[in-house]
């Protein structure tokens, strides 16, 4: 016999198959935490009090449509106290899982807030029947943590120099509970 595998009698439980299927729900909940990546760059002007949020790229997004692609578009809010301030969106980019945009968005933010207030970045999947899906959610400013919080910290340090920088998206719900959660 070629390739003749040997198992000790004693690891090999006869009551269960040796083949191991996989539900097919854990199998998506893997799959689901895989959301893409998106890269932003982020520039503040002190003296003029301009934020300008640059969302340059995606990768690896999550397929949504039927055909494995999806048709993502980016939502940028700023927001302070959980209150939506102003929000921007980028083009929609038809049939693709890493759409490049480099579209630039402007916010007046006083020097006296920036500190208070938050960038929410959402991906959507655009569709023409019914509502639109999140793809994946990140966010930097007040309150956050890991990349965002770095991001933000760094923007901070670099007066009127854009600083780019790869983000994770998550699940919605996700982000939204640490959004109302309070900073510590």
């Amino acid at each position: 016999m070629i390739g003749e595998i040997k198992i000790p009698m004693n690891s090999v439980d006869l009551g269960q198959p040796l083949h191991q299927w996989r539900d097919l729900e854990s199998g998506e909940k893997e799959e689901q935490e895989k959301l893409g990546d998106i890269c932003i760059s982020l520039r503040y002007v002190p003296t003029a009090g301009k934020l300008t949020v640059n969302i340059m790229e995606a990768k690896n997004l999550k397929k949504m449509d039927v055909g494995g692609l999806s048709d993502p578009y980016v939502k940028i809010v700023l927001q302070q106290n959980g209150k939506r301030i102003k929000k921007k969106k980028t083009t929609v980019k038809k049939n693709t899982l890493n759409p490049y945009f480099n579209e630039s968005f402007s916010f007046e933010v006083p020097f006296s807030q920036i500190q208070k207030v938050q960038v929410v970045i959402t991906v959507f999947d655009y569709d023409k029947l019914g509502s639109n899906d999140p793809i994946g959610k990140t966010f930097m400013g007040y309150g956050a943590t890991g990349v965002g919080l770095r991001h933000w910290s760094d923007m901070l340090a670099n007066p009127r120099r854009p600083v780019a920088q790869w983000h994770t998206l998550l699940p919605e719900e996700e982000v939204d509970a640490a959004l109302k959660a309070k900073p510590r």
